[in-house]
């Protein structure tokens, strides 16, 4: 695992080295289209000034002298620039770098020995992905280019210290935005990866934050048709997803969360829509549902107790 990982850092060394040589060009002869819908406008020079910064910015990414800096002002700033995405995707090199961040972690995560500056550096780098990945002119490049692949050996992480957690929770983003969007393109691309057991695992083990995400990654895949035949087709995929949720219902007895219980029933809800899922949620509906256990709880959720009532309508 780690001779595979210095081969790819090698191989991204030399990448980078060779755009060194270039990254002295002018910022206005960058391989970036200008005429991107919904971003900065050009009409006033202040507007023109800030775009030329960002510019700037994602050329010291090839620099390994600025690039920590860099990614840190860009993590910053890509709420306030609609456009970031593409201007990062199709500007040369950057995405070469954007990798190497990423894998120059791998020699950490096992044995673990990722401190909080290393986490905190390739955290703000994940958040330039999770930019790339939710923009609708670079999610299908994105995925087309498995990127979402290099973020597993994170998800895999078992180690609870904070620059993990950190780590998992912020590549957890990253996929969440690619769910968010609805695209069944998307959930056809996590099917055919290992994305639902890495979850699973998140959600057993994880933060109540990381549970929410993974917990919310999963309620996206099965609300796609797709998704929902994908898991219930097997026995064995039905009793894996089922076990973890019905594991965190009786872990949410002990400490409530209103929002993971909320993407909790909402996945079960959604089991039900399946027939044979359906018989079985007869027999393994978790004991705190049937019972009433959470209806004070929701008492100020309406959305959740409606769904909880839905499904037991189905099941009972």
């Amino acid at each position: 695992f780690r001779v595979e990982a210095e081969d790819k850092m090698q191989g991204m060394n030399n990448g980078v080295a060779i755009l060194n040589s270039t990254a002295n060009a002018n910022i206005n002869n960058m391989n970036i289209p200008l005429n991107l819908s919904g971003g900065l406008s050009m009409s006033n020079p202040g507007d023109n000034k800030n775009l030329n910064n960002i510019y700037l910015l994602v050329l010291e990414l090839t620099n390994p002298d600025k690039r920590e800096s860099a990614l840190l002002e860009l993590s910053k700033k890509r709420e306030a620039v609609p456009d970031l995405a593409p201007i990062l995707w199709h500007s040369f090199g950057t995405i070469a770098c954007l990798l190497q961040e990423i894998v120059a972690i791998y020699p950490l995560l096992s044995p673990p020995k990722l401190k909080a500056p290393a986490s905190n550096r390739v955290c703000n780098a994940l958040a330039l992905f999770q930019c790339v990945a939710s923009h609708p002119e670079t999610r299908s490049l994105f995925l087309n280019a498995h990127i979402p692949l290099y973020l597993y050996p994170f998800l895999n992480t078992t180690s609870k210290t904070r620059p993990f957690e950190y780590l998992r929770l912020t590549s957890l983003g990253v996929i969440g935005a690619l769910v968010k969007m609805d695209d069944s393109e998307v959930i056809n691309f996590l099917l055919s990866t290992e994305i639902i057991p890495l979850c699973l695992r998140i959600m057993e083990t994880g933060s109540e934050l990381s549970k929410t995400v993974a917990t919310f990654i999963v309620q996206k895949i099965l609300l796609d048709d797709m998704g929902l035949t994908y898991i219930c087709a097997t026995y064995e995929r039905f009793y894996a997803v089922s076990t973890v949720l019905s594991n965190m219902v009786d872990m949410l007895v002990e400490q409530p969360s209103q929002r993971l219980l909320k993407h909790i029933v909402r996945c079960y809800l959604r089991l039900a829509d399946n027939p044979r899922s359906r018989e079985a949620l007869k027999q393994c509906l978790p004991a705190p549902f049937r019972g009433g256990i959470f209806d004070t709880f929701l008492k100020d959720d309406p959305t959740t107790k409606r769904w909880l009532s839905q499904l037991l309508d189905f099941v009972l």
